[in-house]
């Protein structure tokens, strides 16, 4: 009877703190190297291409995170995991030793080939490992990870860099990522069904193909290329044929990683437009700004990490109070709207930040831009499951985290492509005559120029910043007047249950069956699990008390009372008298070898009517989203054995000493 694999408490808290390990070391890279690129760029050289060690990155594991759900159901969750690890850790190993930059940016699109596979994967793997009640828990503490780590890894990556060298953000990996593969080789057990999927190799290719192409584009015009050159008219075509091919073969393929279908729904696209913007400007700020902290206003690269922080503390403050204040009113649409302006303001004060600019004022303005996208972007998922009916909801929330990724990956090259150009021009005018700039970026290197040169660097470095932010600020106001085509969908119980990790857009598995047992779970627990639980028992109409119910549950789940684990519900005392009134009223009887007290024909009965009962109560929950039909009853009758074999303390304990 049971519906999870034979995992130890034990056991599962260790696979899955090890998952907490894989999944903070792949968020960490997405922002880890930002306040360590000047430094990078001052080794190995390469201003021009310094956007890449970021876009490498995110451009791979955009790419593959899609396939990594199915694959995961096809070839069991432990085989893909591992694979996802070994190539991440490998990536980190060469990226740490790489001697320049196309090796360390070939080398980042390896670990990001990994990275992709590790956010998507740990977060499938809870479904292996822990009961669906519990489901929403546990991914909450995946969620808060990510957000966590997209915080803190300007400043680790500082710190190393500042106490160690910039190769140590990637050596760190080794030994954590080490650990976990360990533990996860010796002590997961993948469950033994699998789902058949039919993979879209094809529509991958072309999208990796495509995206590459315009990044490709956006990054080597006007620096290694002119823009009229052949080079570049040859890539930009390619790069629009092939993602044209994209959704050609979307439309017609068996399980495409983008249904078409979906942007039928207004929502949808207008949720993607905006979350593809807002990635431009997330990932753009982080890229850009500790160049203008280290290089111009001469702070350590742990200095610089800090400065960031307030942006990432702005998001957590408008993100967590948006939230409550939708949960309570059950509005979402005035807050994009009032996040892109702010966001759009923010952006353009930064273009104003000059060499002489008090710091103060400089962590003020990324505060402001901070609160703006806090107000945005978990409210682009919400919107999106609000809108979708069921069977597109796993799908459509993933979909909205991927236009966020090629967002980020196609803004970070556009604001290098712009950045580089204008730096070139800035040198070439303010220099003195026959003195050049240093080849290197190097934030020491830079202040210890003679005051002659030193000063006109550092005006045409903040120059060349300028139209960088100005650019982000348009692509603000282009989200801004987007936000005005969402409409107010009302939203349904099921909708406000986002915690901190859609702060952040965190990456979800397109699978709608998951998606709804952790909302559902969310939804159910928490301060409402009580009176669900009492209405459940209640709409059963059976002579069972609320503690009595749980009992019989939980023996129904195990197979005897014998086979019971130490409950969390009621003590051994508690459980005697229960046990008692059971046997009395004919749920328990002792079995024919006379040792094992289980359920009678009555109390089997009595479960199902339970059951039952706790489908039709879930059923509400979603009676807005779609009709149930047979996999969302299957899913919902999961989530009530769960949720029946779990009762909260409190009822159990009145009941018992009543």
């Amino acid at each position: 009877m049971r519906e999870q694999p034979d995992q130890p408490p034990q056991r599962v808290r260790l696979i899955f703190a090890a998952l907490l390990l894989v999944l903070l070391l792949a968020s960490l890279d997405q922002t880890i190297v930002s306040t360590a690129l000047p430094t990078i760029v001052g080794d190995l050289g390469g201003i021009n291409h310094l956007a890449w060690v970021v876009t490498a990155y995110l451009l791979a594991s955009t790419i593959v995170t899609p396939l990594y759900g199915k694959l995961g159901d096809l070839y069991g969750r432990k085989l893909i995991l591992q694979v996802a690890i070994v190539l991440f850790l490998i990536g980190s190993a060469l990226c740490g030793i790489a001697q320049n930059m196309p090796e360390l940016i070939a080398f980042r699109a390896l670990q990001g080939l990994g990275g992709g596979g590790l956010m998507v994967t740990t977060i499938a793997t809870v479904g292996d490992l822990v009961p669906p009640r519990e489901r929403g828990r546990y991914q909450g503490y995946f969620g808060g990870v990510f957000g966590v780590a997209t915080v803190i890894g300007p400043l680790i990556g500082g710190f190393f860099v500042d106490h160690l060298s910039w190769r140590w953000i990637f050596y760190i990996n080794l030994p954590i990522g080490g650990v976990a593969l360990a533990v996860i080789a010796v002590a997961f057990r993948s469950r033994a069904d699998r789902l058949r999927h039919t993979i879209d190799y094809l529509g991958a290719a072309l999208l990796a193909g495509g995206l590459s192409s315009v990044v490709l584009f956006t990054s080597l015009g006007g620096t290694t290329y002119d823009w009229g050159s052949t080079q570049l008219i040859v890539l930009g075509a390619l790069g629009v044929v092939l993602l044209v091919l994209f959704v050609l073969v979307e439309m017609r393929a068996a399980e495409p990683i983008l249904p078409m279908t979906l942007f039928k729904n207004r929502t949808f696209s207008v949720t993607s437009a905006i979350g593809f913007i807002i990635g431009v400007a997330l990932f753009g700020s982080i890229t850009y700004l500790p160049l203008y902290l280290q290089i111009v206003k001469g702070y350590s690269a742990t200095a610089s990490g800090l400065l960031l922080t307030p942006m990432m503390a702005g998001v957590l403050i408008t993100s967590i109070t948006s939230g409550n204040i939708i949960s309570k009113t059950g509005r979402y649409r005035p807050f994009p709207i009032v996040g892109t302006a702010v966001a759009a303001v923010a952006i353009l004060l930064l273009s104003r930040l000059a060499v002489t600019t008090p710091i103060w004022l400089a962590a003020l303005y990324t505060l402001v831009l901070g609160l703006g996208l806090g107000m945005v972007m978990q409210v682009l998922v919400l919107a999106t499951q609000n809108a979708v009916p069921y069977e597109q909801l796993g799908v459509a929330t993933s979909g909205s985290t991927l236009f966020r990724q090629i967002g980020g990956s196609i803004g970070v090259s556009i604001f290098g492509a712009i950045f580089a150009n204008r730096l070139a021009g800035e040198l070439a005018d303010r220099l003195p005559p026959g003195v050049h700039a240093p080849a290197a970026a190097n934030p020491t290197l830079v202040h210890q120029l003679p005051e002659a040169v030193k000063q006109p660097f550092l005006e045409a470095f903040t120059a060349a910043l300028h139209p960088v932010f100005l650019a982000a600020a348009g692509f603000a106001v282009g989200a801004f007047l987007l936000t005005w085509l969402l409409r107010e969908v009302p939203l349904r119980a099921t909708a406000p249950a986002e915690g901190i990790g859609e702060s952040f857009a965190s990456p979800r598995e397109d699978r709608s069956d998951h998606e709804l047992e952790r909302i559902i779970s969310a939804v159910a627990g928490g301060r409402m699990r009580t009176e669900i639980y009492r209405r459940i028992v209640d709409a059963a109409e059976l002579d069972l008390t609320e503690a009595e119910a749980w009992l019989l549950s939980r023996i129904a789940v195990e197979g005897s009372i014998d086979d019971l684990g130490p409950p969390r519900s009621a003590s051994p005392e508690e459980i005697a008298r229960l046990t008692a009134r059971l046997l009395e009223n004919g749920y328990l009887a002792v079995d024919l070898d006379g040792d094992r007290i289980v359920l009678t024909e009555t109390g089997a009965r009595a479960y199902q009517q339970l059951v039952e009962a706790g489908r039709a109560e879930l059923t509400g929950l979603i009676a807005d989203a779609a009709p149930p039909d047979d996999e969302v009853n299957g899913v919902l009758r999961r989530l009530a054995v769960s949720l029946l074999a779990d009762m909260p303390k409190r009822p159990a304990v009145d009941v018992v000493a009543g």
